[in-house]
C-alpha cells in the first residue's frame, strides 16, 4: 500500500534533501547551461528546469517570483529572463533540455549523463506535399 507517499523521485535521500538538492542542480544548470550528474538526477530535474523557462518566456512579476523561488538566486533567474526576453526560446514549446548519457562512473558504476540547455532553434519539418489523385481523363472517353 502507498499510504502516505508523496509522488516523485526520492533519489536515495529523504524529501527534504532532496528538495534542496535539485534547486541547487537547477540553479547550478541555468547558471552554467550545462552540468554532468548521475542520469536519475537529470532525469528528475528536468521538469523543474522547463518550468522555470516557462515562467521565464512568459515574463511577468508574478512568474518571476515563482522564479525565484523555484531557483533561490535572484541573479540566475535575472539572467534566464534575460535570455527568455531575447527570444532564446521564442520558438520553442518546450524540451529546453538535452540529456547525453555518458556511461558508468568508475567508483560506484552509477550512470553518469550531461544535462545541457538547447539553445538550437527547432527545424521546421518540411510539411508533406499533398498528392492529388490523378483523374482519369475524361477527354478521352468523347
Amino acid at each position: 500500500m502507498r499510504h502516505q507517499k508523496k509522488r516523485g523521485m526520492k533519489l536515495g535521500t529523504d524529501a527534504s534533501h532532496t528538495k534542496a538538492m535539485k534547486k541547487s542542480l537547477v540553479a547550478a544548470l541555468l547558471a552554467n547551461d550545462r552540468i554532468k550528474t548521475t542520469l536519475p538526477r537529470a532525469k528528475a530535474i528536468r521538469g523543474n528546469v522547463d518550468r522555470v523557462i516557462t515562467w521565464a518566456k512568459k515574463g511577468d512579476l508574478h512568474s518571476r517570483r515563482l522564479a525565484i523561488a523555484a531557483v533561490g538566486d535572484k541573479e540566475i533567474v535575472r539572467e534566464v529572463f534575460e535570455k527568455a526576453e531575447q527570444g532564446m526560446w521564442a520558438d520553442r514549446n518546450g524540451g529546453y533540455t538535452r540529456i547525453m548519457k555518458l556511461g558508468p562512473r568508475k567508483g560506484d558504476n552509477a550512470e553518469i549523463a550531461i544535462i545541457e540547455l538547447v539553445n538550437e532553434p527547432v527545424k521546421k519539418a518540411a510539411a508533406p506535399t499533398k498528392v492529388e489523385p490523378v483523374a482519369e481523363k475524361a477527354e478521352d472517353a468523347e
